[in-house]
């Protein structure tokens, strides 16, 4: 089985010919500006290249979860002129995404033209993936290119349902998050090396039990390290701490090891009396927190332990910041290791991958995602592939 992508696609031979491509424009907005166009500047590559083989170029997508009503606020009517920008020449905005109008704005299409469609999610059909609706998108269309690896964990009209319809194939954004994953999971260099970090492990057992099958060293960060540490025997405090998950825990830790995946724990920490700015915060061996005390991120003799774990490593995959990096005072062990694994990147000796949203919010702190290997612009999607989960919509690119 093989991807299906834009080369096959452009070996079939496609000048002329009208394509479907279901991107994620799902951009931030705010006072309805654009206030991060990443997803549409990564996007970009897809439209310009298919525009340059001189097939007419038709661009879906969605954007927030509007009503019946079908507000303004969700209407990509917002983003055409920096669609635009990105693209390097004029897109067409087309006010609806099924229908006559856009029918007729296929057929007034010159080669190598591109349009941009309404939002999908204008009609609930597009969610419920009905297939009257998927085949309703269909009309008109030669092909069909999915760029929307973000929204491939989801089986929609436009990221499903329509491949029931048309020769589908996989956009440049949908295989560069492909090809980055299946280089940590799949064909990584060795030794492997993953952080697994948040809140609770109950939101991440599958990603935890995944990655412990497959790396050398898991590192767990955050509320999931203290989960472990209290599974140890260690005190806690205050700390956010999953107590009823120790018998997990214990699994997890004998599946790792039969696995032979070494897990890695903080050894000291940061600790502080309340979740707040300004206060006063401690150094403290993980053997040694009181009972007011709740920890808020790892210490520097762990950051060292783990850095040289990484400096060993071939291949790191990073989900989640080890600390609570949204307050600054407790923001140093994720500031520390984003650092170092981009160093060890742009030495050329680590291949590295990172992605999740809180994930990408740190690498933006400290200006580090140009400086990792690749960071994923998925949310829900780059996790449940993580997680070894099945994603239909993009399965069903592969032939």
């Amino acid at each position: 089985m093989k991807l299906q992508n834009i080369d096959d696609l452009k070996n079939i031979g496609i000048e002329g010919k009208v394509i479907f491509v279901r991107a994620d424009l799902n951009v931030p907005m705010k006072d309805g500006k654009i206030s991060d166009n990443t997803r549409i500047a990564r996007f970009a590559k897809t439209a310009i290249e298919l525009s340059k083989t001189n097939a007419k170029v038709v661009i879906t997508s969605h954007m927030g979860r509007p009503t019946e009503a079908k507000e303004k606020e969700y209407s990509l009517s917002q983003i055409i002129n920096e669609v635009s920008n990105c693209i390097g020449k004029e897109v067409k905005f087309i006010d609806d995404c099924i229908g006559d109008k856009v029918q007729t704005a296929i057929s007034n299409m010159q080669n190598g033209d591109i349009i941009l469609l309404e939002n999908l999610r204008y009609y609930k059909a597009e969610e419920k993936n009905e297939e009257d609706f998927a085949k309703e998108l269909s009309k008109g269309f030669d092909y069909y290119v999915n760029d929307a690896f973000s929204c491939s964990h989801r089986s929609h009209a436009s990221t499903y349902g329509i491949t029931k319809f048309l020769p589908s194939f996989a956009g440049r954004l949908m295989e560069e998050e492909l090809n980055a994953l299946e280089s940590v999971l799949k064909n990584p260099k060795k030794p492997v090396c993953a952080i697994a970090a948040g809140s609770k492990v109950s939101t991440k057992l599958d990603v935890l039990k995944n990655l412990s099958e497959k790396v050398d060293y898991l590192i767990v960060g955050g509320g999931i390290d203290i989960t472990f540490n209290f599974e140890a025997g260690y005190k806690v405090g205050k700390s956010v701490c999953e107590k009823n998950m120790v018998n997990i825990v214990k699994e997890i830790r004998d599946f790792a090891k039969k696995n032979n995946c070494e897990i890695i724990t903080s050894i000291d920490c940061i600790t502080a009396p309340k979740f707040e700015t300004d206060v006063e915060t401690k150094i403290k061996s993980i053997s040694d927190i009181s009972d007011d005390e709740m920890i808020v991120d790892i210490g520097q003799k762990s950051t060292e332990a783990i850095s040289k774990i990484l400096e060993k490593s071939k291949t790191v995959l990073m989900n989640g910041p080890v600390g609570a990096f949204e307050i600054p005072e407790f923001a140093g062990g994720t500031i520390c290791l984003i650092n170092k694994i981009a160093k060890l990147t742009e030495e050329g000796n680590l291949t590295s991958v990172a992605g999740g949203g809180d994930t990408v919010n740190a690498l933006k702190l400290c200006n580090a995602k140009e400086r990792f290997s690749y960071v994923s612009t998925a949310g829900g999607a780059f996790l449940e592939y993580i997680e070894g989960k099945e994603l239909p919509p993009v399965n069903v690119l592969y032939r």
